[in-house]
């Protein structure tokens, strides 16, 4: 059974710091993108970061943009994302996904979804 299971989720305060982890079980995503989505309270799941299979290409939205890195290591089928400077808006449950053809920054170029992890930034 393929799964990805989010962890490292929490509550901090403005400007903090926190590191998520994706780890992949049930197959290896080494030829896979992965990325990760959130979803705040009444809003639509958004696009955050995606790493290429390779780990050579990376993407970002434009309100993470500096402040967050995704990163993988596919010997150990994970992958995380460093947040930094974290700010209020930054409250969401926080998704890894996988896709096996692209490197996409929408939730339909995903194949599979973790359950997600909650993220608080309190001000």
């Amino acid at each position: 059974q393929v799964q990805l299971v989010e962890s490292g989720g929490g509550l901090v305060q403005a400007g903090g710091s926190l590191r998520l982890s994706c780890a992949a079980s049930g197959r290896t995503f080494g030829n896979s993108a992965m990325g990760w989505f959130r979803q705040a309270p009444g809003k639509e799941r958004e696009f955050v970061a995606a790493v290429s299979w390779s780990g050579s290409h990376t993407y970002y939205a434009d309100s993470v943009k500096g402040r967050f890195t995704i990163s993988r290591d596919n010997a150990k089928n994970t992958v995380w994302l460093q947040m930094n400077s974290l700010k209020p808006e930054d409250t969401a449950v926080y998704y890894c996904a996988a896709a096996d053809t692209v490197t996409g920054v929408v939730t339909a170029d995903y194949d599979y979804r973790g359950q997600g992890t909650q993220v608080t930034v309190s001000s």
